[in-house]
């Protein structure tokens, strides 16, 4: 096939892998932190090819964010352990060493990737907040499924317990962003655990 032929047929790439790398921009530089020009040079691509592979920055993010959320660690543990206590346990101490894992930008996408910003990209704060309510609500039903199963109290209040473990993870995320080491967040995540008797009362 002739040169003139193939001119303007759009390049090829790997969208999977060019994805990943969005994500990890994403999560290192937040939204707004994060231009159009450092996603095509990191995603290896021109800037057609990211509209017309992912429509927008915007779009681009949030399937960036459902892609960070898929499998995490949080899902796993709680999954994994055979009791409530054990899960939560679990889900504190997976998260640590998730948080400050050097291979990876630290802390958690969904905690700091637009915490603030403009009033134009409130939709992309809400999007990442959608994610933490989901997250929330698979604590609580981990929690309400260990009342059923009987690890848990009857008449705890599961939204409170469950609010309290997300609160803590979220402090983790910025302690780790902020340099907190995998032992410091070990320590937070076995003091978080000597509250749990007190909140199951």
């Amino acid at each position: 096939m002739s040169a003139m032929a193939t001119r303007g047929r759009p390049r090829s790439f790997d969208r999977d892998l060019a994805l990943r790398r969005a994500v990890v921009l994403f999560w290192e530089q937040g939204y707004e932190g994060t231009s159009i020009a450092d996603l095509t040079a990191a995603m290896g691509i021109a800037a057609p090819s990211l509209y017309a592979a992912f429509g927008s920055k915007e779009e681009l993010f949030r399937e960036a964010v459902a892609s960070y959320a898929e499998d995490s660690p949080t899902d796993r543990a709680l999954a994994r352990e055979p009791t409530a206590r054990a899960a939560v346990a679990a889900m504190l101490h997976d998260n640590a060493d998730d948080y400050s894992d050097p291979a990876t930008p630290l802390g958690c996408m969904l905690v700091l990737g637009a915490p603030v910003g403009t009033p134009e990209h409130s939709g992309v704060r809400e999007r990442l907040a959608q994610e933490r309510r989901i997250a929330l609500e698979r604590l609580r039903e981990r929690i309400e499924r260990g009342i059923a199963d009987g690890d848990v109290p009857a008449g705890t209040d599961a939204a409170t317990v469950a609010g309290f473990y997300s609160t803590v993870l979220d402090g983790m995320s910025i302690k780790a962003r902020d340099g907190a080491s995998s032992a410091e967040l070990h320590a937070v995540a076995d003091a978080a655990m000597t509250a749990w008797e007190g909140l199951l009362k």
